[in-house]
């Protein structure tokens, strides 16, 4: 059974735990492997305990399999943009343990995520993705326009980057599979 909603404190270490292992999954060969390494679960807990408790729009992916106990396998984090103009609302952070990808739990953490923007008023909604992350195929099945490039640094390294844009919103509303 899998369930998503709002995060609790409690969530953090399970937040940072599942945040540094799809980074070091996901951006094996993308980023520099020192700074992979050097990722620490209980900062990353830390900055998601810190939002938790700012009532920041962090949601959860909770599953279990037969005989093992329920437990954080993804999370998404949304609020106002970071950066102006693109959008009224900003997807920060969808993450999903390998494991637990292709059985719906991103599209399930976009709604919800998208849910909690439209509640704040944001009738759009952008995220960036790193350019040769292989999984910017998966925003744009659910209908994101790319709408901008730039450049982040990671550990003093230039990362391309690409913000897909949901304008209106209801695309990501919609993202969720039916039961």
């Amino acid at each position: 059974m899998i369930r998503v909603r709002r995060a609790l404190t409690a969530d953090a270490p399970s937040i940072g735990a599942v945040h540094v292992t799809a980074w070091r999954n996901a951006y094996a060969g993308i980023l520099p492997s020192g700074y992979l390494t050097g990722l620490s679960m209980p900062r990353q807990a830390a900055q998601y305990d810190a939002s938790i408790r700012a009532g920041d729009g962090v949601y959860v992916a909770i599953a279990a399999r037969p005989g093992a106990a329920a437990g954080v396998v993804g999370f998404v984090t949304v609020g106002r943009p970071r950066v102006r103009g693109l959008a009224e609302g900003e997807v920060q952070t969808l993450y999903v343990l390998d494991d637990w990808r292709e059985h719906g739990l991103g599209r399930r953490l976009l709604a919800a995520g998208a849910a909690h923007l439209k509640a704040a008023g944001c009738r759009s909604a952008f995220l960036w993705v790193l350019r040769d992350n292989p999984s910017r195929w998966f925003y744009q099945r659910l209908g994101g326009r790319p709408a901008a490039e730039s450049d982040t640094r990671v550990a003093g390294v230039a990362i391309p980057q690409v913000a897909f844009v949901w304008d209106p919103i209801d695309p990501l509303l919609a993202a969720a599979p039916q039961a």
